[in-house]
């Protein structure tokens, strides 16, 4: 396993930089006036960046078929639940108020929760899409397996982590 991560850092830096540009579209959007569809919207513009992201893997020894029939409905109600979470945040700081007001008690920790464990199940779908070479095929399952677990273990942490510095802010 130690051996096979410095093949796959470069790959694992750009699909967090992915990440990061979907989640921020999703952000700036729910700064905008919202018309009825803007989810799906956001779901043609992350197949977008997928596609960018597979055409810029060019030599990486991998290949990657999404199967957006499994995941498309964990991102869309991760997008939902992100652009309704970030236009409630928006709209408390616009109008001066804390963000411990947005939200009713404990809501804000279960919002995060649940985003996380829908990345995380998105995670663990595309893991079975990830072809690699021979010899870092059977590390593929592992890797999946321990990044889910990760995932699993630090999503309540992070989610109560972020509340309560939300309550206490």
């Amino acid at each position: 396993m130690r051996l096979a991560l410095p093949a796959l850092e470069p790959f694992l830096a750009e699909n967090v930089a992915k990440e990061v540009r979907k989640d921020a579209l999703v952000i700036r959007r729910a700064g905008e006036a919202l018309a009825p569809g803007a989810a799906r919207e956001i779901l043609a513009a992350a197949r977008e960046i997928d596609r960018e992201f597979l055409a810029r893997l060019g030599s990486f020894p991998a290949r990657i078929e999404i199967p957006y029939d499994r995941i498309e409905p964990l991102r869309l109600r991760r997008i939902e639940l992100g652009l309704d979470t970030a236009r409630r945040i928006l709209d408390a700081w616009q109008h001066g108020r804390r963000l411990r007001e947005a939200f009713a008690a404990g809501v804000f920790e279960q919002r995060l929760f649940e985003l996380l464990q829908l990345y995380a199940e998105e995670t663990q779908a595309l893991s079975h899409s990830v072809r690699l070479p021979g010899v870092l095929e059977p590390l593929r399952e592992r890797l999946a397996r321990r990044l889910r677990d990760a995932m699993a273990r630090a999503a309540r942490t992070l989610a109560r982590d972020a509340a309560a510095a939300a309550q206490n802010g």
